[in-house]
């Protein structure tokens, strides 16, 4: 690979064909370079990338917490409701939005 990797707007327009993609002349110039800077930023990546590094999605590592799952004491429906301004057939009643039939 070479030193600085570059994509040509050549290359940029036949991919944006191949997509299907319609894209004007300025829009073809400056996704070119902008594509340009990605492609050098992944080859700096692949330089330093060695045999000894192993690849990881992260830079730490991740650890789950789990818990037991145990059952507790909760409210009630009653006691859930108590406080609500509206209610309905044992559910909270809010108003209807986006026209909805009900």
């Amino acid at each position: 690979m070479s030193d600085k990797p570059s994509i040509s707007r050549e290359e940029v327009a036949n991919l944006a064909r191949l997509a299907r993609i319609d894209m004007s002349e300025s829009e073809l110039d400056h996704l070119s370079s902008e594509l340009d800077v990605i492609l050098s930023a992944v080859a700096r990546v692949s330089e330093v990338a060695g045999e000894d590094i192993p690849p990881t999605s992260h830079p730490l590592p991740l650890l789950n917490v789990f818990r037991e799952d145990v059952v507790k004491a909760s409210l009630t429906a009653e006691e859930a409701l108590s406080g609500a301004p509206a209610k309905e057939d044992g559910r909270f009643k809010v108003p209807q939005i986006l026209g909805e039939e009900a």
